[in-house]
């Protein structure tokens, strides 16, 4: 069925004004810690991990062997393919990717070996047992991890264009709905780092 232009653009409207669920960045360290004590705890806290601090998808994370890391003007990358099977090169943090070559290390994984052996499924069973053990009583899912990286990278940087390319998004929309969960003392810090000479 072909809807007017005016009743699609309302639905972005109405869609982009939602605040998106989140965590803070201290529940995420809750769930990490609460995993290691766990038969997989170094996997998966390191699942979490990367779900959270690149912003992934849960495919793109399960999908990730050491052949992925590169670099770009000296700072590492991770060249991934994404929705719809279009590349994208993403940053991440310097710890995060020695965290990655270490494990690849110990656990002896080829250039194309996966980090994460696991289905989707497996995915989300491993997320919503951290947020058990943690005691967390929001409901927490694999996707939710790329909402939190995203109102965090929003929050420090303030810059939504940056963040709609890092997440792969087509639609500036679906990257705007990131901008309700900023509050004014988020508005204040980052305006204040604006500089004129």
């Amino acid at each position: 069925m072909n809807y007017p232009i005016s009743v699609l653009k309302r639905s972005a409207l109405v869609k982009s004004s939602k605040v998106v669920p989140y965590l803070l960045p201290e529940e995420v360290k809750s769930l990490v810690e609460a995993v290691k004590g766990t038969r997989q705890g170094q996997r998966d806290g390191l699942l979490i991990e990367v779900l959270f601090q690149v912003g992934l998808r849960i495919s793109e994370a399960l999908s990730l062997a050491p052949s992925h890391i590169e670099k770009f003007e000296g700072k590492p990358v991770l060249s991934i393919i994404g929705k719809g099977k279009k590349p994208r090169t993403v940053s991440i943090p310097e710890r995060l990717a020695d965290r990655l070559r270490s494990f690849a290390f110990e656990r002896k994984l080829n250039h194309n070996d996966l980090f994460f052996p696991v289905n989707r499924f497996r995915g989300y069973q491993i997320v919503r047992r951290a947020a058990k053990i943690a005691g967390l009583e929001k409901r927490v899912y694999p996707h939710l991890f790329r909402h939190s990286s995203a109102v965090e990278r929003l929050r420090q940087t303030g810059n939504p264009r940056a963040l709609q390319l890092h997440l792969g998004h087509s639609s500036a929309s679906m990257t705007m709905r990131y901008l309700n969960t900023l509050g004014q003392e988020d508005a204040i810090r980052i305006q204040g780092e604006v500089q004129f000479e």
